[in-house]
């Protein structure tokens, strides 16, 4: 099983990192040659992938990269929607109890403020790690194991799917304004205001 778990992520990892584009055809011998494993942990991670939406069969010709169509990602962003203001409504209300660490507080709020350098520079790419972190953070200080890792699995589907249109952020005053009153609500205990803080900005940034 580690073998296995060790192929899904490393193999996870090379698809969301771009190394496959969409459409790309993977077999099981190609994989097990550039992980340097036998085929039997990669023919597991590969099934892994494909239900986490991130590869699909070929014919029984190895697997296919999947890229969301545009009908598939506007359903995508607006599960992505709901999770997201949930899990921003419960960390919220974390806070307001008194169960959040500072540090933690720090940590999101230097994400916010590496997320609008980079994208200041017009390090888009970069920008765009950094503001999957920020909200990455937000879902684990929900404490909300499940919606955390279903928010995982939407995040590596939409970058996937979204890597070829990579431009600069259409108003990216709105974006930095409002991760900044996100982490004010939060910051401050105000769950309603968080959950449709983060409901208003995933919304926005799929229109």
């Amino acid at each position: 099983m580690q073998q296995t778990d060790a192929a899904h992520a490393r193999l996870r990892e090379l698809i969301v990192g771009g190394a496959y584009a969409p459409g790309e055809r993977l077999t099981e011998t190609e994989v097990a040659g550039v992980l340097a494993m036998s085929r039997t942990p990669v023919r597991e991670a590969l099934r892994g992938l494909e239900a986490d939406g991130l590869v699909r069969s070929a014919d029984g010709r190895g697997v296919v990269v999947t890229a969301l169509d545009a009908a598939a990602l506007r359903d995508t962003y607006r599960v992505r929607a709901a999770l997201e203001a949930l899990t921003a409504e419960l960390a919220a209300e974390r806070q307001a109890a008194g169960r959040i660490a500072p540090a933690e507080l720090t940590a999101l709020e230097a994400d916010t403020a590496l997320t609008e350098e980079a994208t200041a520079a017009g390090r888009f790419a970069e920008a765009v790690t950094y503001n999957r972190r920020f909200h990455s953070r937000i879902a684990a200080l929900s404490a909300n194991a499940p919606a955390q890792a279903v928010l995982e699995r939407l995040w590596d589907q939409i970058v996937v799917s979204t890597r070829a249109s990579l431009d600069p952020p259409h108003r990216p005053a709105l974006v930095n304004g409002q991760h900044r009153d996100l982490l004010a609500a939060i910051t401050e205990g105000r769950a309603a205001d968080a959950a449709g803080i983060a409901r208003r900005h995933v919304l926005d940034t799929c229109g």
